[in-house]
């Protein structure tokens, strides 16, 4: 599905601006959920946003573990192939108004954020939710429901907490862009736990402003970490070495760290004209 223009509105609860089980590309339009999340990605499909405007509000719901404004996940309800789940946004703004921004369980997700202007709910539990799952509507089986995550920031202000558990994969990169919040390894939802991890890639552009303590598995950064006051901040082993000794009265430890970043395996950028299509005649 391609749309180009328009303005777009759902009401009610469970009705996002977007829900996809198939592969969409939006351009230069308005979308708004009233009752839901702003977008819903399940399984092996994507979404694709250049110019648009984007908002959710998704209610608070017992059912679910979260609250959030962008879904990629697999519900395992048979509507949609497992696979890897794509959002892609580049340019307009992006709007929550209640819970976290973005939320990834049980599935495989790609995310490619370029310059977009994000605005946050007043009770922003999260930037990015990286972490199995115990809904109740069934997601998986808890314990071993998490997500494997690429997640690429370009040119990009990020506000709010990244949190990960041990049975979930996220690799993020951050090139020319700033992330203001702490890395958080969570396993409420990790049962008994299991070989995942974070890794962090920060290139020369860009400034991590660390706001609590903060638990990676590698960090490879040339560019800038600090707290908000422009505080080093300390950056340490596992094994207890101290690769960076901060002033910060934050810390965060690493299994490993490396003062250079290699930035290849960062997602790749799509454009509008990858699926621009020519308007029939008649419209």
């Amino acid at each position: 599905m391609v749309v180009d223009g328009g303005s777009y509105t759902s009401n009610g609860t469970g009705s996002p601006a977007v829900y996809s089980t198939a592969d969409i590309a939006v351009n230069n339009a308005d979308l708004t959920a009233n009752g839901s999340e702003a977008v819903c990605i399940e399984g092996l499909n994507s979404l694709h946003l250049f110019d648009t405007d984007l908002t959710g509000n998704m209610s608070d719901d017992e059912q679910n573990d979260c609250t959030w404004n962008v879904i990629l996940y697999q519900s395992m309800s048979g509507d949609s192939e497992v696979g890897n789940s794509t959002f892609e946004m580049d340019g307009g703004t992006l709007t929550a108004k209640n819970g976290g921004m973005f939320y990834t369980t049980n599935t495989e997700s790609t995310f490619v954020l370029s310059n977009v202007d994000i605005n946050y709910a007043d009770d922003n539990a999260f930037f990015l939710r990286c972490t199995g799952n115990n809904n109740k509507r069934g997601w998986g089986q808890t314990g071993a429901n998490g997500a494997d995550c690429l997640f690429g920031a370009n040119d990009q202000e990020m506000q709010g907490d990244i949190i990960w558990d041990s049975i979930s994969q996220l690799d993020l990169y951050m090139t020319g862009s700033t992330l203001t919040g702490a890395v958080v390894d969570d396993e409420t939802y990790a049962g008994n736990g299991g070989d995942g991890y974070c890794n962090l890639y920060i290139d020369k552009d860009s400034t991590w402003i660390v706001t609590g303590d903060s638990t990676v598995s590698s960090l490879s950064c040339e560019g800038t970490i600090q707290d908000a006051d422009g505080n080093t901040v300390t950056v340490k082993g596992t094994d207890s070495t101290i690769y960076i000794e901060g002033t910060s009265a934050y810390t965060i430890t690493a299994d490993s760290y490396s003062d250079t970043a290699d930035m290849s395996g960062a997602p790749a950028e799509s454009s509008w004209s990858d699926y621009e299509v020519t308007r029939p005649d008649n419209l």
